[in-house]
This record gives C-alpha cells, sequence and structure tokens, in this order.
C-alpha cells in the first residue's frame, strides 16, 4: 500500500531467511524517508502485545546520530529510561542502536550506522520487488505528533527538554483550537538545529469527545497521531496521492473565499488548490501548504500530512479551525463524537 499509493521503493528486508525467526520487517523509502514495517511471526514477540492493544501504528521514531553509545548514555544520564544498547560488528563494518522509552509504548532508537556499508543493518538484505510507485515529490519527515492524556502535555514537553535539550517553541490552547462540540491543547518541542520537530496534544475541556480523546481510546494510550511529511511540490503530491487512492479529509468549497485576503500573495492558482483541498497559511517567516490525509488504518489513530514550506517555520494555526472541524466530521460518521 505504501509503494502503490505514496511512492516508496522496497528497499530491505529481514526475516527466518536472514536469520530472525520470530518476526519480519519490511524496509521501504523515498529519497530521506524511510518506513520500517514489522510482523511478528510468534505470540511471544513484543510486536504481538502492541498489535492487541494498539493496532497498527509508529513503535520507534528512530534518529540518525554520530555515536548511539554516547547518545543513550547521555539520555540516560538526564533521566531516561534505557531498554538496550547494542553494537555490531561484522564484514560490513560497524552499526550501533540504543533505544530508550518515550511516550505510551512508543521508542526513540539512536541510529549510528556511517561506518556500516551493508543493507540497512545487519540481518537485512535488498527487498528485490516490483517498483509499483509513481513519483510523489515526497521528501523527508517534518514532524511527528504525539497524542497525550489531559495534564500531560507539559510533563512530556518537560521530558525532551530534560532529556534532549528540545526548546518549546510554540504553544496553542483551546482558545486556538476549538469547535462548539470539542478542543485541545498543543506545545511544539524542537532540537536546536530545526531538525526535529515534535508537537505534543492533549485534550481539552468540551461538550462532547475531542478527536484526541478519540484517538487515546481506541490506541488505548497515548501514541503518534501523524506523521508530517515535506513535499517540495504539494500540488503535484496531492494530485498524483489522491490519483493512487490516498483519502484526503473533506475541506468545504467556502475555505476558499477570500482567501488572498487572509494569507496574502501567493504563487499557487486559488482553483488548482481549491480541486485537490489544498490548505494555506502564512507566519512571520512566509507561507506553507498542507493537507491529511484520514486515518490509514480500520483503528482511527494514525494519519499522515503532506506539508509544502515556503518559508514558514509554523504548523498551520490559521487551518486548525477548518482541519478540527473536518475531523469531527469523521469522527461523527464513526459515532464517537
Amino acid at each position: 500500500y505504501y509503494c502503490s499509493a505514496f511512492g516508496f521503493k522496497p528497499y530491505a528486508y529481514s526475516g527466518p531467511e536472514t536469520g530472525q525467526r520470530d518476526y519480519v520487517s519490511y524496509v521501504v523509502r523515498t529519497n530521506k524517508i524511510f518506513f520500517v514495517f514489522t510482523t511478528p511471526l510468534t505470540s511471544k514477540h513484543h510486536s504481538s502485545d502492541w498489535l492487541r492493544n494498539r493496532g497498527d501504528g509508529v513503535y520507534d521514531i528512530a534518529f540518525s546520530v554520530e555515536c548511539s553509545e554516547s547518545a543513550y548514555a547521555s539520555c540516560i544520564s538526564r533521566g531516561a529510561e534505557g531498554l538496550s544498547d547494542l553494537t555490531i560488528k561484522d564484514d560490513d563494518g560497524l552499526y550501533a542502536k540504543s533505544t530508550i522509552r518515550a511516550y505510551g509504548s512508543t521508542v526513540h532508537s539512536f541510529i549510528e550506522d556511517s561506518r556500516y556499508n551493508g543493507v540497512w543493518a545487519p540481518g537485512y538484505t535488498s527487498l528485490d520487488l516490483p517498483d509499483i510507485g509513481n513519483n510523489t515529490s515526497l521528501v523527508t519527515i517534518d514532524h511527528i505528533v504525539a497524542n497525550v492524556e489531559v495534564a500531560k502535555m507539559d510533563q512530556l514537553g518537560k521530558f525532551y527538554e530534560k532529556v534532549f535539550g528540545f526548546t518549546n517553541f510554540v504553544r496553542f490552547d483551546e482558545t486556538d483550537i476549538s469547535t462548539q462540540f470539542s478542543a485541545l491543547k498543543s506545545i511544539v518541542m524542537r532540537s536546536k538545529n530545526w531538525k526535529i520537530k515534535l508537537p505534543i496534544n492533549e485534550p481539552a475541556d468540551g461538550r462532547r469527545k475531542s478527536q484526541i480523546q478519540e484517538y487515546l481510546d481506541f490506541n488505548n494510550g497515548p501514541g503518534a497521531q501523524h506523521i508530517a511529511i515535506l513535499t517540495d511540490d504539494i500540488v503535484s503530491s496531492i494530485a498524483v496521492l489522491r490519483k493512487n487512492g490516498v483519502d484526503f479529509l473533506d475541506v468545504p468549497d467556502t475555505y476558499y473565499d477570500n482567501l488572498i485576503d487572509r494569507v496574502g500573495p501567493i504563487s499557487e492558482d486559488i482553483e488548482v488548490l481549491k480541486s485537490l483541498s489544498i490548505l494555506v497559511d502564512r507566519d512571520d517567516d512566509g507561507y506553507l501548504l498542507q493537507l491529511f490525509t484520514k486515518p490509514l488504518h480500520d483503528r482511527p489513530t494514525l494519519f499522515i500530512e503532506i506539508i509544502q514550506r515556503k518559508g514558514s517555520k509554523g504548523f498551520g494555526q490559521g487551518n486548525f479551525q477548518a482541519l478540527f472541524e473536518s475531523i469531527e466530521r469523521e469522527q461523527k460518521l464513526r459515532g464517537n463524537l
């Protein structure tokens, strides 16, 4: 699905044929984006418990580092819970991976592979499958959003401040993101070099169940809500993704009334954006274009955002209302609003 719909290419495989007896993993990639899909082969593998409790979702948000051992040790020294620390030397060079606990059942791994010449990681081989995808102009991961319980947002933010040295550079509350029924709060944590951006959401009081609470209910706790993928041509990306069968949230035509008055001049044709339901927002640094898929799996949890930045460092605050209402319409169809 990710190859045919999102344009990923087969990259690497690990399983019984490569010496792994209790699980299989498939790696797919497009440009700088790598997704690893893992399926347990036995009930004893830890992902069996994950799937039973949470369904398909994001387990490991991994970071490339210069030294896995030092990254792991420094995080542990600042209070992180360590889970594993592995270094392998073989004919293909040196590969190191260490892992700490993040939020819920989600983890962060530190990958050191600059001196590794094999395919992906030890125990993997090249994945020889037909290339069935079209070019979707997707470049890299822009940010990954976490959903946590009420009163846990700032607690998780402090974790990233203390353990990773991240900075909280923007905050939204129920006055920014709400409808007549529900609301949410959000902060955005970032690394010093701006390469890693991790927004964190929590539910806010409302008349009915918020979309964040719906996620927490179906995910049985905190987890990654969505992956935002950066594109260098969102018009081309959304057009191809729609042709490939990706379902996006609906945007009412009225959103585009007086759009230029709200966001200022843009390079794109408004009618083309309207035909593809692409949203636009501007901040002091420029503007961005974005659109969200519907949930990718049967549980209404994980989805993907497609985003193009033209100077903007924001997250589409001006679009929150339209997006929130669109998600609520889907939530109502599921009987969970």
